[in-house]
């Protein structure tokens, strides 16, 4: 069975906070130890801020990404996945979908992690190139469809997500 995306309802604030801690936690605490008030008060910016989904697998909650539409780009972010669920394929069917999404509306696609976190390997390979960087952070950019023919579109295994669903409730904030 394929993964798919729903919006979150205010009752998965802590489900998406416990993925996101055993996600991201090992590479955050490698750097800086995990210091759990703070990365829960970071946390609830970000949920209020951006639009959620939580990424189901067999009507079971597997992990989360942020998904934002604006009128030049596709923001993604947010990405976390269950340990149990990483390395399966999961992360790029989830990826390749909001791609195929994007690519159906001609924008670029966004996206920053960690320098430390081995999740590169996956964005590369899905056409993303490093654009900036600081300390902390590589930010990428997946251009548009069309604009760089020689980036390859690897939407095999793609799942079939409701675009309408997914770029709506992205633009509002709910």
């Amino acid at each position: 069975m394929e993964p798919n995306l729903r919006p979150v309802v205010e009752d998965d604030f802590e489900f998406a906070f416990r993925v996101k801690r055993e996600a991201i936690g090992p590479h955050v605490a490698a750097r800086w130890g995990w210091n759990e008030e703070f990365q829960r008060e970071f946390h609830a910016r970000r949920w209020r801020e951006r639009p959620w989904f939580i990424i189901v697998k067999a009507g079971v909650p597997i992990g989360t990404v942020s998904v934002m539409r604006n009128d030049a780009s596709v923001r993604f972010g947010e990405f976390y996945l269950l340990p149990a669920f990483q390395r399966h394929g999961i992360g790029s069917t989830v990826l390749a979908s909001v791609l195929a999404c994007a690519d159906a509306e001609a924008l670029p696609v966004e996206l920053e992690y960690l320098k430390w976190n081995p999740v590169g390997s996956l964005y590369q390979r899905f056409g993303f190139v490093i654009v900036s960087e600081n300390e902390i952070h590589y930010f990428l950019v997946r251009e548009r469809a069309g604009k760089n023919p020689s980036v390859k579109r690897p939407y095999g295994g793609a799942a079939r997500l409701d675009c309408a669903m997914l770029f709506p409730a992205a633009l509002s904030k709910r």
